[in-house]
């Protein structure tokens, strides 16, 4: 199952389940689209319908994100003129998953997306070092020792600290 659909001066076929890059969409609250403009219906394999105007075809989509597309460079340049110019240019998009097509009586969905899942929050480093101190403190308390502790490396001299010019004799 498939249809045509007229959005932002161009035609796009989409399925059940297809996601499109169209231009800025408007929609409800809940992020859903309705696009009227149906230009031809195929539900089954050989069979294309194209539906009068107000026949009851809807194709219904749920807006996933916005965003704006890479940046192409506008240069403008005339030769033997000294005349340069460049711009950048973003067009924006809306990122659109079809979730509905319905004509004739008849609905096609697409199958829902799984939820997503929270990701467990990262421990602090901080908490990992009290963890690992309050374990020092109980491995002391149960054997009765003091726990090992490691010294820190003392820090290199200069050449300029050690009095020399820097120059082999």
């Amino acid at each position: 199952m498939y249809a045509v659909i007229r959005a932002g001066g161009k035609q796009y076929r989409v399925a059940p389940g297809d996601v499109v890059r169209l231009e800025t969409q408007t929609g409800s609250k809940d992020g859903k689209v309705e696009f009227g403009d149906v230009l031809a219906v195929s539900a089954n394999a050989g069979e294309i319908v194209r539906p009068e105007s107000g026949a009851g075809a809807l194709v219904t989509g749920q807006i996933l994100n916005e965003d704006r597309a890479k940046k192409i460079l506008v240069f403008h340049y005339k030769k033997k003129k000294q005349y340069k110019k460049i711009a950048g240019h973003r067009q924006p998009f809306s990122s659109v998953r079809i979730t509905e097509i319905a004509f004739d009586g008849k609905t096609f969905s697409a199958p829902e997306l799984p939820k997503k899942e929270a990701k467990p929050k990262k421990v602090k480093a901080e908490h990992v070092a009290h963890e690992h101190v309050a374990a020092a403190h109980k491995a002391e308390a149960k054997s009765g020792k003091p726990a090992a502790k490691k010294k820190a490396a003392a820090p290199k001299k200069s050449a300029a600290k050690k009095g020399g010019t820097g120059k082999k004799k």
